[in-house]
């Protein structure tokens, strides 16, 4: 049994019709008639909240229309999935160039047109989706963000909330000319790639989606020794003067400190740790908060450390390299 007979019966059963639960939803009429005929897929549960919203309507247990979508929805895809895989439709790729970055276009339109739907047609729209879609699903609670985004495309609120369902559980095959005038085309400002590395920059609309460009790449690295390795780490972790009080959470920092061609000694990562627990090196920390670190102990143990490294030695020293004496003041009588 569909998701789309179990909604039906139950509207027959309450005496209600197709228009009461567009309105308990926030959708249109139209939508829900054309998912009780099926004529669409019902939306990823994980994606909207429209199930809670009609299962609360429809006196359902909570997870009830849900989980019935899952499988609907899982019995859906192993069918289509047999069908080979269908080229863009032509606007989808004109706004796809149209967004292309000036210098880029023309290189970009060539390898399009040459590979009808190939890989790097299918990369790069599923690139814009999928960072578009992002944005919509972190939004999908703002009425304000949708009436702007209806305004802008001239629909209205409850058309939007349907068309948003709808794209986001849109993929590279199945996108629409209405996905592109309502999201693609608002959301996305520009992009660009580097066809010898395919690393790509996509710039998003400041008035909808503000934020920096979104940039994917595929960069070779070299393999790096992981920091537990260090001689000095491990020694500073061994040596309970140094680390006896070092939390999990500090540890772990130390680990991910990098020193291309050195090897710190045990010292270098107390000093490091230090740093870390001084609230003058971070601007949100409250100076005149009490700091367990800052106690005697700890400010006595620094310094005895950075006397055996000559930092700060105990005694002064005179111009021919004698120490000078400490004399205690007279007492005045």
């Amino acid at each position: 049994m569909d998701v789309c007979l179990v909604i039906k019966q139950r509207l027959e059963e309450l005496g209600l019709e197709q228009k009461d639960l567009a309105n308990a939803a926030g959708v249109t009429d139209s939508y829900i008639s054309q998912l009780l005929t099926r004529k669409k897929l019902p939306p990823a549960p994980d994606r909207t909240d429209i199930y809670d919203t009609m299962g609360k309507f429809l006196k359902f247990p909570t997870t009830k229309l849900s989980e019935l979508a899952k499988h609907q929805r899982k019995e859906e895809l192993k069918r289509r999935l047999g069908d080979p895989p269908v080229p863009l439709l032509r606007e989808v790729r004109e706004l796809v160039l149209r967004k292309c970055a000036p210098d880029k276009a023309k290189e970009v339109r060539s390898i399009f047109e040459k590979q009808p739907f190939g890989e790097l047609e299918r990369l790069i729209t599923q690139r814009l989706l999928g960072v578009v879609k992002r944005v919509a699903r972190k939004e999908l609670d703002s009425e304000n963000w949708l009436h702007l985004v209806a305004r802008l495309s001239g629909r209205s609120y409850e058309q939007m909330r349907v068309i948003i369902l709808e794209f986001l559980d849109t993929d590279v095959f199945n996108v629409s000319v209405e996905n592109c005038v309502s999201f693609l085309d608002p959301l996305i400002e520009s992009w660009d790639i580097d066809l010898a590395t395919f690393a790509t920059e996509i710039v998003l609309s400041r008035g909808l989606a503000p934020g920096y460009p979104k940039r994917f790449e595929f960069v070779e690295k070299e393999v790096e020794e992981p920091s537990e390795g260090e001689p000095g780490l491990k020694e500073f972790l061994l040596d309970p003067s140094l680390s006896g009080d070092a939390t999990e959470q500090e540890i772990e920092f130390l680990k991910t400190l990098r020193l291309k061609g050195s090897r710190p000694a045990p010292l270098y990562y107390y000093r490091e740790l230090q740093n870390l627990r001084d609230p003058l090196n971070f601007r949100e920390a409250s100076v005149a908060a009490p700091n367990r670190y800052g106690d005697a102990n700890v400010v006595e143990k620094q310094r005895q450390l950075h006397a055996k490294d000559g930092a700060i030695p105990r005694r002064g020293r005179n111009k021919g390299g004698r120490f000078l004496k400490a004399h205690k003041p007279k007492a005045t009588r």
